[in-house]
């Protein structure tokens, strides 16, 4: 998904609809016209740095998740544990799919966006479009979300059951498990499909997504009740799973005896802190997003959204902008916190913290012989 961003519009009065018959037409225009000498009307027009932001967002994005697969094709061509595999394999699908969720939805908003947008009066409607952009939404939202809960507790199996964990997965049930997730997520998309929920355009009509802020009926409100409790669920899991998993990590490392070496054990440790990562980022990323959706649909449907609705409206483009971030930032979470970089940092930072100690050595005051000392050998 791409970042959406800003217009220059106005609290000015909607553009009236020309009707069919002539004298309709050269009534608008007459409105129109008598409108705009006034000032009181500005079309909605996209910013040139809007744009600007919105294409380097998209850049990012696509050059964060290639370099990410390369690095994840370079470490599985390289590899020899099968437990590693399985990781790799979950994490490389990860990275693929936020790159496809940023290609495609972020092409229509920003074709959307050059287009000047939908009119607000369109916003209920949902077009062949709309109906693709709120799917892929969906799809590219969850489909992440539901990957994180699998290789948590995928590593939660493999640090506390290694044996079971080893009989267990396979190369070929985790690509199972990656079809069903990628197939869950697909059915949950296309449920307006089936009259089961509704996509809409959302405000400033750059964007598509359930519908949570006006004209909502019971089949929306479960539609997005289903979305964020899975949204939500998933996070739970992840933290649940990779609370247990760090635990164990560090219990073992305590009791582990000195000298001793595991290197397995550091492998467990680099794909534990990389889930950490993953599941704060996409926590901070989609959980906005998934409280405000509910919020919204719940007091849209029982009529206490009408004085709040412009505080909404704007709760929900932040909460998408944040949500677009997880699949720029998912990739750099694998990339930088891999064992090679977390060493290099750490000797960096030991050659930094060595090299302030040698300066405060120097004027310790054991490092100058006392005065008493050099009376003595004075004498």
């Amino acid at each position: 998904m791409l970042a959406l961003s800003h217009y220059n519009s106005s609290s000015s009065p909607l553009l009236p609809r020309s009707s069919n018959d002539s004298g309709g037409k050269v009534e608008a225009r007459v409105a129109v016209g008598g409108l705009s000498q006034q000032g009181n009307l500005t079309l909605l027009q996209p910013t040139t740095s809007g744009v600007i932001v919105v294409i380097l967002s998209m850049t990012l994005g696509i050059i964060s998740n290639i370099v990410a697969l390369f690095i994840l094709a370079n470490a599985y061509s390289q590899l020899r544990r099968r437990n590693k595999a399985t990781f790799l394999l979950f994490a490389s699908s990860l990275v693929f799919t936020d790159f496809i969720g940023h290609v495609i939805p972020g092409a229509l908003v920003l074709r959307l966006y050059l287009s000047g947008g939908v009119h607000p009066d369109d916003f209920n409607s949902s077009d062949g479009m709309c109906q693709f952009l709120g799917g892929s939404m969906v799809f590219f939202g969850l489909c992440p979300l539901f990957m994180g809960c699998a290789m948590a507790a995928e590593r939660c199996l493999g640090v506390t059951k290694p044996l079971l964990h080893s009989s267990l997965v396979t190369k070929t049930r985790a690509k199972i498990c990656l079809s069903a997730i990628w197939l869950a997520a697909l059915c949950v998309a296309l449920l307006p499909c089936f009259q089961l929920g509704s996509y809409a355009y959302q405000d400033p009509g750059t964007w598509c997504f359930i519908k949570v802020l006006s004209d909502t009926q019971e089949m929306d409100m479960a539609f997005v009740v289903l979305f964020s409790g899975l949204g939500l669920a998933s996070l739970a899991v992840a933290l649940v799973c990779n609370t247990i998993s760090g635990l164990t990590l560090v219990l073992a490392r305590l009791r582990r005896k000195p000298g001793s070496h595991h290197s397995a054990k550091s492998h467990d440790i680099e794909m534990v802190v990389q889930l950490v990562g993953i599941m704060v980022t996409s926590c901070i990323c989609w959980s906005p997003l998934l409280i405000f959706s509910l919020m919204s649909v719940i007091r849209s449907y029982t009529g206490s959204i009408a004085e709040d609705l412009s505080s909404y409206k704007t709760l929900m483009v932040m909460a998408v902008r944040l949500a677009t971030w997880n699949q720029i930032l998912d990739p750099w979470v694998y990339i930088l916190l891999r064992r090679t970089v977390l060493r290099k940092i750490y000797l960096i930072a030991k050659c930094q913290a060595g090299m302030r100690g040698t300066i405060i050595g120097r004027w310790e005051p054991t490092s100058f012989p006392s005065s008493e000392k050099h009376q003595v050998n004075q004498v």
